[in-house]
């Protein structure tokens, strides 16, 4: 079980965001692509960030209330993201949402972003394997 790796169930479409980006555009990604989070990315596709929906409501009443614009996503981000490898077990990063409820992980490889593991993705890996332990007694 050990041996089913985040790079055979991740994600290899990010919808990363980058750097620059202002929060109104942020949430139209995000509603766009039916997603409750993103990274956040710098020039180099190094992972700086994590924004999610709950990230944004803030600054969006914020703004509707006093009328003003939107700031960047740097404002409004979570700057301690948890990053995986494509080469980590699923198992192990399972046990990591049990603890800290992120329901999505950045996959990083030499530095750069190149994917992102979700719990519904995580969720696909351990009951497809656990349909073949079934097979196999």
């Amino acid at each position: 079980m050990h041996s089913i790796l985040v790079k055979d169930y991740m994600d290899f479409d990010s919808h990363a965001i980058m750097q620059n980006t202002n929060v109104h555009d942020v949430i139209m990604n995000l509603l766009q692509h039916g997603i409750p989070g993103a990274p956040v990315i710098n020039s180099e596709e190094q992972v700086i960030g994590f924004v999610s929906e709950q990230d944004c409501i803030a600054e969006m009443l914020n703004n509707t209330f006093y009328c003003e614009e939107p700031g960047l996503v740097t404002t409004v981000m979570r700057d301690d993201v948890i990053t995986v490898s494509p080469r980590s077990s699923i198992v192990e990063i399972a046990q990591c949402m049990l603890k800290d409820k992120h329901k999505n992980y950045p996959v990083i490889d030499n530095g750069k972003l190149v994917g992102i593991i979700s719990r519904s993705r995580i969720l696909k890996a351990l009951i497809e394997n656990d349909e073949d332990c079934y097979l196999h007694h």
